[in-house]
């Protein structure tokens, strides 16, 4: 009878692994049947996400939508963007309108536990600032004494906003706004003293002002903003690729591949370099993909570093400085568990 019950016991365990196995792969068998990768996009924010009169999509959250087309489809077009606003984003993965969302959207406790979301990992490492005008003279944000400041309503910027001018002991006015596009039409009209979002979103904003180069951006930080992916619960294989894509485009960084070198990085003898682009190993099999998978998405978009340059970097428009967002080695906080 005992070994009856255990047997009974080993088929359903047996029976519910099956089960699990076959649910934690809809989302990536979905998406190869549908031949396009659908992601969750910003409507529009310079050197992050912007199309082009062609609906053509680039920047640096683009870059990372089409890393998972290219270990998929080992093409980095097969991807339909969808403009979201802050508002709209996490319904449109909650429903399974989009697969992803990459989106300069922070990780925080709440979005992870309360939403039926899974994020992580970190992108981009930022944090929340002020652009005000030259002419006030400003050098901190806590000389905004009695400021009207501009934000977007229903987002992490609102409350750490009032958090930042609460524990200041500051007075000020918020003003608040649907959308940000409406927030900065408001600040460059005249109507607050100060706007205030993501410091990255800070410097792409200050270029649709009138007179771009009469604000400044202050120094101060008040927040810490982890951006991260961000996809539904209960599909263990799905949020592990599009982790382990992020993780591939960082350590192919540290590992000197870059996209004019990865064919030949192939031939390499350093065995860190050959687990990565599956040369030795069977890592590919874990995410459902091909051995070559990081071998299509260095091949077609470039490391880390190449994309934070040609989105985001010293050269592009915005001209931000990697900061806290350089490798770990190299003076920052960005690091990404070996592939091993």
């Amino acid at each position: 009878m005992i070994k009856r019950t255990i047997a009974v016991l080993a088929a359903g365990l047996s029976i519910a692994g099956a089960g699990i196995t076959a649910a934690s792969a809809a989302t990536l068998d979905q998406v190869k049947q549908r031949g396009v990768l659908h992601c969750g996009s910003n409507p529009g924010l310079a050197g992050f996400a912007v199309a082009d009169d062609k609906g053509q999509w680039t920047g640096f959250d683009v870059a990372f939508c089409r890393a998972i087309a290219a270990a998929i489809f080992d093409d980095p077009n097969k991807v339909k963007f969808s403009p979201l606003t802050a508002k709209d984003r996490f319904t449109a993965v909650q429903s399974g309108e989009v697969d992803v969302l990459i989106r300069n959207t922070t990780w925080t406790m709440s979005r992870d536990t309360t939403l039926g979301l899974n994020l992580g990992p970190v992108n981009y490492y930022d944090g929340q600032g002020f652009i005000v005008r030259k002419s006030l003279g400003l050098k901190s944000a806590k000389e905004l004494e009695g400021a009207s400041v501009c934000v977007q309503q229903g987002t992490t910027t609102e409350l750490n906003l009032a958090d930042f001018f609460r524990v200041s002991n500051i007075k000020y006015e918020p003003v608040t706004y649907a959308s940000a596009v409406e927030a900065v039409k408001a600040y460059d009209s005249g109507r607050c003293d100060a706007f205030t979002t993501d410091a990255s979103a800070l410097y792409a904003e200050r270029l649709r002002l009138t007179a771009p180069d009469d604000h400044i951006v202050l120094p101060d930080i008040i927040s810490k903003e982890p951006f991260a992916p961000v996809v539904r619960h209960g599909d263990d294989q799905w949020f592990d690729l599009v982790r382990w894509t992020t993780y591939a485009l960082i350590n192919a960084e540290e590992l000197g591949v870059t996209k004019a070198n990865v064919d030949e990085q192939l031939k390499s003898e350093n065995p860190e370099v050959r687990r990565l682009l599956g040369v030795e190993g069977n890592f590919g099999e874990g995410v459902g993909l091909t051995q070559d998978w990081v071998v299509r998405i260095i091949r077609h978009v470039g490391n880390y570093g190449e994309i934070f340059a040609a989105n985001l970097g010293t050269n592009t428009p915005l001209a931000i400085d990697r900061g806290l967002n350089n490798l770990w080695n190299n003076g920052g906080i960005l690091y990404a568990p070996p592939i091993r």
